[in-house]
């Protein structure tokens, strides 16, 4: 096991369209801004940071591994744990966001739902269903 790999600081999401992407998590996170330029948002979790950078400057982080085109395919799925799934679901909704699936009670205990950031990042709320 390699020592100090336990506290995920930034999350960088490789977007299409950094105004777009701000003003989602903005207005659906009611995320605040803490840093921006022309090629990137930063917006802030409690715990984490997450930077909006666009997508062409996206290669030399990652290099030599391709960039994937926007809606190829989910590539990960970030969690956030809420304590009632069916009224976040509603307040996305209202937000006019799309869910991709759910709300759907798991056979882990959770119940979860599925949605998309305008670049095609996966999110998913999920609550701890009672008795787990």
């Amino acid at each position: 096991m390699i020592k100090g790999l336990d506290r995920l600081e930034v999350i960088t999401l490789f977007v299409e369209d950094v105004v777009e992407a701000k003003r989602f998590y903005q207005n659906v996170f009611g995320l605040e801004v803490i840093f921006e330029n022309e090629d990137s948002a930063v917006v802030k979790l409690s715990n984490t940071l997450i930077n909006l950078l666009v997508t062409e400057n996206a290669p030399t982080l990652v290099e030599p591994h391709p960039i994937a085109a926007p809606y190829a395919g989910a590539r990960l799925l970030l969690t956030i744990e809420v304590e009632d799934v069916d009224a976040v679901c509603a307040e996305l909704v209202e937000h006019g966001v799309s869910l991709l699936n759910g709300p759907t009670d798991r056979p882990w205990g959770r119940r979860t739902a599925a949605f998309a950031d305008p670049s095609g990042n996966v999110w998913e709320v999920a609550q701890l269903l009672a008795g787990e």
